[in-house]
């Protein structure tokens, strides 16, 4: 079996979650199938490795809206398919390539929900008319797929929602996985000593407790949520923010306004805005006593996999997948939350959920005995539901019954 994995991101070009997901599901479905998979941001150099492919914007549409420079590279993408079993899309940036591929080669098309435009408005500060565009192609893949894969039963919920012309049955839910040999807590002496000289020039304090947020800069993470809550934190709590990427200049002067609002109240304040590789984000998290996720929109939230597999205990809103990876008051505390139904997800009441948000926070900060024995939980509940092999292997029989039906 061939399968062609189309995404927007791909190693070394890999800014969200998505990107996370297409990397190590493909290396694990290598092992079973032939795997390709075409990706934005250009051909890729002699090192790149086998069966991978880039693609560059035409030049053409180099200067146009976002929304069309996607479209130009998901027409050449879908050219080159010819020849695979079935094509895998992720994101509404790679599924208008996967539905087109289908259509000219008459294969199926299958594509991983990892988050719905229509649950997304504020995607028009970034893409304005294009904004539209992003959410026809989503629509027509959508309602043109022979399998749909939703990370979590919460995201197939909000796609029979949003697309109501989408037969039920072909709605498969698997889980996001996790690399568990890559994200483990630092054990020996060596592996300590490094990941503390890597946190102190970081400038994080690791005898200090510390609550920590790891997410691109964007209205669905809810950082500005959290950065409120972290005023109300106890004095002696480190705040450290691992926050890049913003969608929008907009929302970019926003979080800057508030950091600096909170650092001139309370000191313990670390934004790293770089993206850190893999070994220094797992020390920073491991020097951390508790994991924020604040996010008013998360099909599931890689990242709190992440952290659990460090060992960090997770406070995160009770909303979209999230309550399917937290087991609230096992691995971590769930903040309830009541949303608007227009599709932003904002809190009807934002001063109580900053309130509970700040409420959990503390509760956990505050209490390293407790918050070390749910991170113990944490990380036991990713090796038993949210291995990688598995996952593959859910994936895999999806593309089985897909192939089959």
């Amino acid at each position: 079996m061939r399968v062609d994995l189309l995404t927007r991101e791909y190693p070394p070009f890999v800014y969200g979650g998505a990107g996370v997901h297409v990397a190590e599901l493909s290396a694990v479905l290598r092992r079973s199938i032939d795997v390709r998979v075409r990706c934005f941001d250009g051909p890729r150099g002699p090192e790149a490795e086998a069966g991978v492919t880039g693609y560059a914007v035409p030049a053409e549409l180099a200067s146009a809206n976002a929304a069309l420079a996607t479209f130009g590279v998901d027409l050449a993408m879908a050219n080159d398919v010819a020849g695979a079993d079935l094509v895998h899309s992720h994101t509404w940036y790679a599924n208008l390539a996967g539905h087109l591929a289908s259509l000219l080669h008459g294969v199926p098309h299958i594509l991983s929900a990892h988050s719905l435009e229509p649950l997304r408005p504020w995607k028009a500060e970034q893409l304005g008319g294009g904004y539209a565009l992003s959410g026809w192609a989503e629509r027509t893949a959508y309602e043109g797929a022979a399998g749909i894969i939703a990370v979590s039963a919460g995201m197939r919920a909000d796609i029979l929602r949003c697309y109501p012309q989408v037969d039920p049955a072909r709605v498969h839910v698997v889980h996001n996985g996790i690399d568990l040999a890559g994200w483990k807590r630092p054990a020996d002496d060596e592996a300590l000593a490094a990941a503390d000289a890597i946190v102190r020039g970081l400038g994080i304090d690791p005898d200090r407790p510390a609550v920590v947020f790891v997410g691109r800069i964007t209205r669905q993470k809810g950082l500005p949520y959290f950065l409120r809550a972290a005023e109300r934190l106890p004095a002696d709590v480190q705040v450290i923010l691992c926050a890049g990427a913003p969608d929008t200049p907009e929302i970019a002067a926003e979080v800057e306004g508030l950091v600096a609002a909170l650092a001139a109240k309370r000191d313990g304040v670390v934004w790293i805005s770089q993206m850190l590789p893999r070994h220094e984000l797992v020390a920073v998290l491991a020097s951390a006593t508790v994991f924020a996720c604040p996010s008013i929109y998360e099909p599931l939230g890689i990242v709190n996999l992440e952290a659990m597999a460090v060992g960090l205990p997770v406070v995160g809103t009770a909303t979209g997948g999230i309550p399917e990876v937290v087991a609230d008051g096992v691995t971590g505390l769930l903040v309830p939350i009541a949303q608007a139904q227009d599709g932003t997800g904002t809190p009807l009441d934002p001063e109580a959920f900053v309130a509970d948000l700040a409420a959990s926070l503390t509760e956990l900060a505050g209490d390293p005995v407790r918050a070390a024995a749910m991170g113990v939980a944490a990380r036991t509940r990713v090796e038993d539901h949210f291995a990688w092999d598995a996952i593959a292997e859910r994936t895999l029989a999806v593309y089985r019954t897909v192939l089959a039906g």
